[in-house]
């Protein structure tokens, strides 16, 4: 009889889960997180823990209309050097290399590559005096020491809005071989759920 209370003591019990342990994600074997200096301090930026986390809202669509949102080429221009993730992490901890969030700046706001400065596309030709190009009166001369390089991004791969910046900077004098070109953007940057800054 002991027995039986016992047992049915037992089943009626709340079972206690324990949580189960994810398994690292890493950026690289070696290496868990990168910490890059921005405006607001250091930012660690490494990948979301969650080995069950995914994508949902705008990030997650698929099939956006072209026009507008047509794929873009690996190579927006002559000169340009296409990028990925590891590359812009360590952009981002180079002096001599300005990452630039190529977004209309609502975008940018709502959550950007941490230590990217907004530089919206439509206003990248009037602004190469931030990457260290001469003003000229038929645009900029960009050919001296101080003139730093640039990795463009935008949203992602259906994104027009950073081959743009790419194509008007170089209309406007900055050297096509200083361009560096992260097509993946913002949504392949939260699809491996990398840190983002803002919204």
């Amino acid at each position: 009889m002991r027995f039986i209370f016992l047992a049915a003591l037992l089943a009626a019990a709340p079972v206690i889960v324990e949580p189960a342990f994810a398994e690292p994600v890493n950026i690289r074997p070696d290496v868990m997180s990168v910490t890059v200096d921005t405006a607001n301090g250091p930012v660690e930026i490494k990948r979301i823990q969650d080995n069950e986390n995914k994508l949902e809202g705008d990030w997650a669509k698929t099939s956006r209309p072209c026009p507008s949102f047509c794929i873009q080429p690996m190579i927006p221009a002559p000169g340009v050097t296409p990028v990925g993730e590891l590359e812009m992490m360590e952009f981002l901890k180079d002096p001599n290399v300005v990452v630039v969030d190529g977004r209309v700046t609502r975008d940018f706001e709502g959550g950007a590559i941490p230590g990217a400065i907004n530089i919206p596309y439509m206003e990248a030709p009037d602004r190469l005096g931030e990457l260290g190009c001469q003003p000229d009166f038929e645009g900029f001369i960009c050919d001296g020491e101080d003139v730093k390089s640039v990795a463009l991004y935008c949203n992602g791969p259906w994104c027009g809005q950073s081959p743009t910046a790419a194509r008007r900077m170089i209309e406007a004098g900055f050297p096509a071989e200083k361009i560096y070109y992260y097509r993946g953007g913002m949504q392949q940057w939260r699809l491996l759920g990398l840190t983002v800054s803002g919204g």
